[in-house]
């Protein structure tokens, strides 16, 4: 089983928009159309068996509406193959209610983005969701590292992690991009071993640039395999989630890349998928196969 721990999907009627904003901010290239249809038919082609997606919230407006989403899609999970996470906003007021509320509809997890929040990961206002979420049984995936689109500042920096687990010590912590998007030695030699699992979503290779823009050689190459696996390692494959981040990674290639890696039969079937599914079980029953 290959579950696929990241990737974003918007509504048909906006996802064109948005996903064109989003490759000029980003000068990178997205592989499908960010709708969710586009998603179903990239694991198809990948032989993925789910796929987590995950919503960003810019405004908190947004929270009550893109939550419910979430919960209206868990009953379709078998059918789609999409396990719906929902999301928190710092500035939304009554948080532990709509935590609750997530949890009452069998919704596994939810995810921020401090980047695109604009607010640090170990802020009070964050401190307090993930307290509530983690004691909900929640799992709280974060962007970790520099942000491709939003240059300057580290809104998720190895100290801040660090300063989240010393106060909070959330027990499903997901960190993006193999912990800190662009910043991989660091977390290397800094976060490695630490009680939360990684995600390789946007991670391996090169980038490529989204039409009418340019990247060096230097901006657009990420992680190799071998810097990936030292790290994997050191961290424990064991908390080590497959994830693509689709659609700013093509799936196929992505897969692919993980079948050509030096990795033994049971790290890679726990990478691919046994990590992933033991995680979500923890929290979505509904999902009985996976």
């Amino acid at each position: 089983m290959v579950i696929d721990f990241h990737t974003h999907t918007f509504p048909d009627k906006i996802a064109g928009n948005v996903i064109g904003k989003l490759q000029l901010l980003s000068r990178s290239r997205p592989y499908t159309d960010a709708t969710a249809g586009g998603l179903q038919r990239s694991m198809k082609e990948a032989s993925i068996d789910y796929s987590v997606t995950l919503p960003v919230m810019t405004n908190p407006g947004q929270v009550e509406k893109l939550n419910t989403l979430a919960g209206e899609a868990i009953p379709h999970i078998q059918e789609t193959g999409i396990i719906p996470f929902g999301g928190m906003h710092p500035d939304y007021d009554n948080y532990k209610a709509e935590l609750r509320r997530l949890r009452d509809l069998d919704v596994p997890g939810i995810k921020i983005h401090p980047a695109y929040q604009n607010v640090d990961f170990d802020d009070i206002r964050f401190l307090r969701i993930m307290d509530a979420a983690s004691e909900l049984g929640l799992i709280i995936l974060t962007h970790a590292g520099m942000d491709i689109g939003i240059p300057g500042h580290n809104f998720t920096s190895i100290s801040q992690i660090h300063h989240v687990l010393k106060e909070v010590a959330p027990q499903k912590l997901v960190l993006a991009h193999m912990g800190g998007w662009d910043g991989w030695m660091e977390v290397e030699q800094d976060l490695a071993g630490a009680p939360v699992w990684l995600d390789t979503a946007f991670t391996l290779g090169m980038i490529e640039p989204a039409p009418g823009t340019d990247r060096t050689p230097e901006e657009s190459m990420m992680m190799t395999a071998e810097d990936f696996l030292r790290l994997a390692r050191r961290h424990g494959t064991d908390r080590i989630l497959f994830a693509t981040d689709s659609p700013w990674s093509s799936q196929i290639r992505y897969r692919n890349m993980f079948q050509a890696m030096d990795l033994t039969p049971e790290e890679r079937r726990g990478i691919m998928g046994e990590n992933a599914r033991r995680l979500l079980n923890l929290t979505l029953e509904s999902a009985e196969t996976l």
